[in-house]
C-alpha cells in the first residue's frame, strides 16, 4: 500500500484516498415502524491513484447490485465495513465512473472510540449524527473528511412522518401510500455533515424584518419577529419541531436570527444555501452540526443551553463552509466554534469574550496539561480541552493583533476558504501576514506543546 493510500490513523477503518465522489445521489424508503431502509446511490467517482479496487464503507447494511457505468458489476468483495469494487485491469489516474450500489437493511449505530455514532433510532423515528465516521451507516460512501461532494437525495417515508435532510428541501409528493421528500445540496458537504431527521414534526419558518427587507419565507406557524441586521445569504429558515412541544422550542430558538446576523458582523456572509434546526422529541447528550442545519434535542432548549446553539449555527462557518483536510486539524472546528460561543456572549448582552477566555482558562488549569492541540489524538479529537484550548488560542491572537486586526483575519479566513478545505500551516500562515510581530511564540506555546500558556493581559 503506497503512503498516499494508507489508512487514517484516526480512522483506519474509514475512507479509501484513491479515488474522490464528486456526486452521491441517493434514493431511499425508509419505514419507522420496522426501522427497515432499502436504498440506491449512485456516486460519480474520480480516480486519483491507480487502483483496481474501490473501497466503499458500509456498515450494517447488505450491498445488493452494483452496477459500473450502467452495467452489472460481479467483481465484488462485502466486508463489515466495506464494500470491495475490484476491476481486471488498473483504472488510470483521471478516470470517471458511475457506481450504483443497491442496499437494505436495519440501520443502526456504529461503535467507535467516540461511543455509538451513525444512525439512531427513535421512539418516533430516526437521526443521524454521523461525525466522525456515522455516514457509512446510512449510505455507503468514501468517508474522508477531506472529500467533499454535492448531493441529491429522495427520502420515501410513511405519511405522517416529517423528513429533513442536508440540502435545500424541494417538493414532497405522493409514493405508494407514502410521501417522498426531495432535497437538494450544491455545495460541497463531506459525508459526516449529511444528516437526516425523520419524525412526527412540524415546520415553522423564522421570520425576521430588517429596514427595507424581510428575510425568510411565508410563515406557517407564528415565529416571532425579530428586529436586526438581515442574514444576506440565508435563502431559508425554517424551524422542525414536535407540535406538543413547538412553543417551548419556538421561544428557545428564537434569538437564531440574531445570532446568525451577530455571526454575519464578525464572520461574513452566511455561507449556506439553507438553514435548518431540528428539535427531536427526546433528550439528546449533544446537539450535532450539518450542512445548513443542526440538530437539538428538548433538554436543549433551557435557557443555559443557549450557547449551544451559538455552537452550532457558528459551525456553519467553521467545519462546513471552511472544512477540515485532516482530523489531526479539529481545533479548527472547536476552537473556533467555541470562541463564537463567547462572541455570542458578549453581543447579546452577558459576560464578555474576555471574561468568558478568563473562566475558562482558570478550568483548564485544573486539568491535566498532556494535550497537543494540534493532532490531539484519535481518543481525544474531541475533548473538551481542544474546545477550549482552541477558543483561547484565538482569544490570544485578538489581543495580541487587537481586536480589528483579529475580526479581519476571521473574515478573511471565513472568506477566502469558503467551501473550501483549510489547515493550521494556512491559518497560522495568514496570521502571520498581518501581525505586526512575529507569532512563533504563541504558535509552539499553543500549538505544539502540552502546558497551558498564559494569556496575554487584555
Amino acid at each position: 500500500m503506497s503512503p498516499t493510500s494508507a489508512p487514517h490513523p484516526y480512522l483506519p477503518d474509514s475512507g479509501d484516498p484513491r479515488f474522490s465522489v464528486a456526486h452521491t445521489r441517493l434514493d431511499l424508503d425508509y419505514t419507522p415502524r420496522t426501522n427497515r431502509l432499502e436504498g440506491r446511490a449512485e456516486l460519480t467517482v474520480r480516480v486519483l491513484e491507480e487502483t483496481r479496487d474501490l473501497r466503499f464503507d458500509l456498515v450494517g447494511l447488505r450491498a445488493g447490485k452494483v452496477r459500473v457505468d450502467g452495467k452489472v458489476h460481479k467483481q465484488l468483495k462485502r466486508g463489515a465495513h466495506a464494500l470491495h469494487v475490484r476491476f481486471d485491469d488498473r483504472l488510470p489516474v483521471g478516470t470517471t465512473l458511475t457506481v450504483v450500489i443497491d442496499y437494505a437493511g436495519k440501520p443502526a449505530p456504529r461503535r467507535s472510540h467516540w461511543g455509538e455514532v451513525g444512525w439512531e433510532e427513535l421512539t418516533n423515528g430516526a437521526l443521524v449524527a454521523s461525525q466522525p465516521c456515522g455516514a457509512p451507516t446510512w449510505f455507503p460512501c468514501n468517508d474522508r473528511v477531506d472529500d467533499r461532494g454535492t448531493y441529491d437525495v429522495e427520502f420515501t417515508c410513511d405519511r405522517g412522518f416529517f423528513v429533513a435532510v442536508t440540502g435545500v428541501p424541494g417538493r414532497v409528493t405522493p409514493a405508494g401510500g407514502k410521501l417522498t421528500w426531495r432535497f437538494e445540496s450544491r455545495v460541497p458537504t463531506a459525508t459526516y455533515l449529511l444528516a437526516a431527521n425523520v419524525g412526527e414534526y412540524s415546520e415553522y419558518a423564522f421570520r425576521w424584518t430588517t429596514v427595507g427587507d424581510v428575510v425568510g419565507g411565508a410563515v406557517r406557524a407564528g415565529a416571532r419577529a425579530v428586529t436586526g441586521r438581515a442574514p444576506r445569504g440565508v435563502g431559508s429558515a425554517r424551524l422542525v419541531a414536535p407540535p406538543a412541544h413547538s412553543g417551548l422550542v419556538r421561544e428557545a430558538f428564537s434569538p437564531v436570527p440574531d445570532m446568525v446576523a451577530v455571526f454575519e458582523d464578525w464572520f461574513g456572509d452566511y455561507p449556506q444555501e439553507d438553514l435548518t434546526i431540528v428539535v427531536v422529541d427526546e433528550d439528546l447528550e449533544i446537539p450535532l452540526e450539518a450542512q445548513g442545519m443542526a440538530s437539538f434535542g428538548l433538554n436543549h432548549c433551557e435557557e443555559s443551553e443557549q450557547r449551544l446553539i451559538a455552537h452550532e449555527i457558528s459551525h456553519q462557518w467553521f467545519g462546513n463552509s471552511v472544512g477540515l483536510a485532516r482530523w489531526e486539524d479539529i481545533w479548527l472546528n472547536e476552537g473556533f466554534a467555541c470562541f463564537a460561543e463567547w462572541v455570542w456572549s458578549q453581543e447579546s448582552g452577558g459576560p464578555s469574550i474576555a471574561e468568558c477566555a478568563e473562566e475558562h482558562h482558570a478550568r483548564l488549569a485544573g486539568l491535566p496539561q498532556d494535550l497537543r492541540l494540534l493532532d490531539p489524538g484519535a481518543a481525544d479529537m474531541f475533548d473538551d480541552r481542544v474546545y477550549k484550548r482552541g477558543a483561547l488560542l484565538l482569544e490570544t491572537l485578538r489581543r495580541t493583533l487587537g481586536d480589528e486586526t483579529f475580526r479581519g483575519l476571521l473574515r478573511t479566513w471565513a472568506d477566502t476558504r469558503r467551501h473550501r478545505l483549510g489547515t493550521t500551516d494556512e491559518f497560522t500562515a495568514l496570521a502571520d501576514a498581518v501581525s505586526p510581530e512575529p507569532l512563533d511564540d504563541v504558535w509552539q506555546a499553543w500549538l505544539h506543546r502540552t502546558p497551558l500558556p498564559d494569556l496575554p493581559v487584555g
